[in-house]
């Protein structure tokens, strides 16, 4: 009966060990996901740098999360279509968008150069919606600078970014 009672004892310590191990790893998430006021407006420094569409956009809603100790990356947008143009109300031609970070937005730690990380492409719905969830491989500079943006890229133009950062 002791044994079992150790045995017991030993497999729920491990199991809080296991999950306090996940709920440390460092997390940036932005709370809204919100589309291009300032059409051309650049994020990021050198060879990393990122410039925005040349038009207007707007979304309804969104989220985005990364997961900065296993590269597990999800993000939702909603209703991302432009706010400007012939199109307005609608994604126009844009059919296919990606989740980028922008790591080490100023610079500072990457040689003056920000270091992108692209999710693969995903649909863009007629209405707008697109999400995405998977695994990205995060450069070194994404965990040691604290300087991090998300956007959502139509080819190489961003059209939205994550608003409201939080990390944990």
């Amino acid at each position: 009966m002791r044994a079992l009672l150790t045995m017991s004892l030993l497999l729920a310590t491990l199991l809080v060990s296991l999950v306090s191990a996940g709920a440390d790893s460092p997390t940036a998430k932005w709370e809204d996901i919100v589309g291009i006021i300032q059409p051309g407006n650049m994020v990021g420094t050198g060879t990393g740098q990122v410039t925005g569409a040349g038009a207007p956009w707007t979304t309804q809603s969104g989220k985005a999360q990364i997961d900065l100790g296993t590269g597990r990356l999800k993000f939702t947008v909603r209703g991302l279509v432009l706010a400007g143009g012939n199109n307005i109300g609608t994604p126009g031609a844009v059919n296919m968008v990606k989740g980028t970070l922008v790591c080490d937005t100023n610079g500072s730690g990457g040689g003056g150069n920000s270091a992108l990380v692209d999710t693969p492409l995903v649909p863009l719905s007629p209405e707008g919606d697109a999400d995405f969830s998977g695994d990205v491989n995060l450069a070194a500079v994404c965990v040691t600078q604290p300087d991090i943006a998300f956007l959502i890229r139509a080819g190489s133009a961003w059209i939205a970014n994550g608003s409201v950062r939080t990390s944990q």
